[in-house]
């Protein structure tokens, strides 16, 4: 397989992230933005949201024509899902979501597909990450790490799942094929400090 293309564009606040070996790498973990477009990710990913000076962003980011973008790189812990940060990387995916009604419970359908050139990017990424990081062994979906429940902003008697992506579109099996990886839930592997 090719090198993949890579466009690095590190966050302003990278320096701050804590840093660790790349054998401490062990999961990669499978995001959609739920956002319109790449600039809107990277607004995201620039906020500053803790005392550290630091905010929620995953490594990479894959745009709907397969152009993948380093925000941060894999030796420095992003914060991207709960409680499994510290051995992750996160991969997102530009994908509408549920945007812009993520809680509502009247919108919890997520129905834009991922492009081909996504899935290729995405593919390509992960085998070159695997020669990077060589404990990298696991893939997991952002839904099966944070399975949260919150109250629905239309209606706080009703729960909506608090993360959804990659979610029903994502296709597994043709990411899984030949990767190497195996996919977990939260469910079957307990979370690591």
């Amino acid at each position: 397989m090719p090198m993949l293309a890579i466009h690095d564009q590190p966050l302003p606040y990278v320096a701050k992230l804590p840093e660790r070996p790349a054998s401490a790498v062990t999961l990669a973990v499978i995001h959609c933005t739920e956002l319109p477009d790449l600039a809107m990710a990277r607004e995201y990913g620039e906020k500053v949201l803790y005392d550290s000076g630091t905010g929620n962003s995953g490594h990479y980011y894959i745009d709907r024509d397969g152009a993948v973008y380093r925000y941060v790189p894999g030796t420095r812990v992003a914060n991207h899902v709960r409680g499994w940060n510290a051995q992750s990387i996160g991969i997102e995916l530009v994908n509408r979501g549920r945007y812009p009604d993520w809680f509502d419970s009247r919108h919890q359908a997520m129905t834009e597909p991922y492009t081909a050139a996504q899935i290729a990017a995405l593919r390509a990424l992960l085998a070159q990450l695997r020669h990077a990081f060589p404990n990298l062994r696991e893939i997991a979906g952002h839904e099966d790490l944070d399975t949260a429940r919150v109250a629905a902003s239309d209606d706080p008697a009703k729960q909506v799942a608090r993360k959804l992506d990659p979610g029903p579109l994502f296709p597994w099996d043709e990411v899984l094929h030949g990767s190497g990886l195996v996919r977990i839930k939260a469910d079957t592997a307990p979370a690591r400090p």
